[in-house]
């Protein structure tokens, strides 16, 4: 057996081990400042790949036009013949009548309902809230199939019993007025109830001492409302008003169930418009140009009603 000694010489040589050096307290700031962004990096990830991505590359689209098979720069082109194609300016008009007609209604009717649904005096209220709350959980195209069934000219439910009472058929769906009065009832029997949610959270969290301070001073019901549930429901009515907005210019689902757009073009909206474009035309960046544009006028409504409302609440 051999035995194998280090010389002191050469242990002294190399020294005494040291430790490692500790990190500064600017890297240890930093690297403690640096965990909750590792955490949400897959997320920002997922964002930008599913979401920044395409809206870059939508808008690079929307610069370009698919010409014999091939894609050529065109610019601010595609912008321009949409503000100069007369079937934009009639989905804007279509969308803009729904908004300024139907929208209003069913708010009202949402706040009616809400009211009636936080009173005392209603028994069962579990159940009302349930089933006006129902229709909001309805898929939208499945909503659409079954409104366009009722409201089928020749064999629909709606004017069987119309029949019944002696009224003749309606042509719902095939006349360009009374489209729109079925699109519209369409839009108020699914989003009502989900709106008058939002309002009774909203009447619910309004201070009861409110309301008896009201009666103590001999107010009617209606002057109740007036000055005390009302302005209560400020903030709320700026939100379903925003939401209500936007939905109503992205709207899609339902006027292509129904009516695909027709009769006439009647119920034709930017979303039909937008989809008619890009895949039964295949004109994807007139379609982007499109899409854009719906983008900034969504904005510009946004910016509006909150200064207007935002105030007031």
């Amino acid at each position: 057996m051999t035995t194998t000694t280090t010389p002191d010489g050469v242990l002294k040589a190399a020294g005494p081990s040291r430790p490692a050096a500790a990190p500064s307290p600017t890297m240890r700031i930093l690297r403690r400042r640096a965990v909750p962004y590792l955490f949400i990096l897959p997320a920002l990830a997922l964002f930008a790949v599913f979401k920044l991505y395409p809206i870059g590359s939508s808008f690079l689209m929307s610069l370009y036009e698919n010409v014999n098979g091939t894609q050529e720069f065109v610019g601010a082109g595609n912008y321009r013949r949409a503000l100069d194609d007369p079937l934009l300016w009639t989905a804007l008009k279509n969308t803009a009548i729904i908004l300024v007609v139907q929208v209003p209604v069913m708010l009202a009717l949402a706040v009616g309902i809400a009211v009636a649904l936080n009173s005392t005096l209603l028994r069962g209220r579990a159940f009302f809230r349930l089933g006006f709350f129902l229709p909001t959980v309805t898929g939208l195209v499945a909503y659409g199939i079954i409104f366009a069934v009722l409201l089928n000219t020749q064999y629909g439910l709606v004017n069987w019993l119309l029949g019944l009472v002696g009224i003749g058929e309606v042509p719902w769906l095939t006349d360009p007025l009374w489209a729109k009065i079925s699109l519209s009832l369409a839009l108020t029997w699914h989003y009502t109830g989900y709106n008058a949610v939002i309002f009774l959270a909203r009447l619910q969290s309004l201070p009861t001492e409110l309301y008896d301070a009201a009666a103590v001073d001999g107010a009617s019901a209606w002057q109740s409302f007036r000055h005390v549930t009302l302005p209560g429901l400020r903030p709320a009515l700026l939100l379903t008003t925003v939401l209500s907005t936007i939905g109503t210019l992205q709207l899609f689902d339902e006027p292509y169930v129904l009516t695909g757009g027709g009769p006439d073009n009647a119920t034709l909206t930017i979303g039909v418009y937008l989809y008619q474009n890009a895949f039964k035309y295949f004109d994807f960046g007139y379609a982007s140009a499109v899409a854009y544009i719906l983008t900034v006028l969504i904005g510009i409504l946004g910016i509006v009603q909150f200064r207007l409302l935002g105030e007031k609440s």
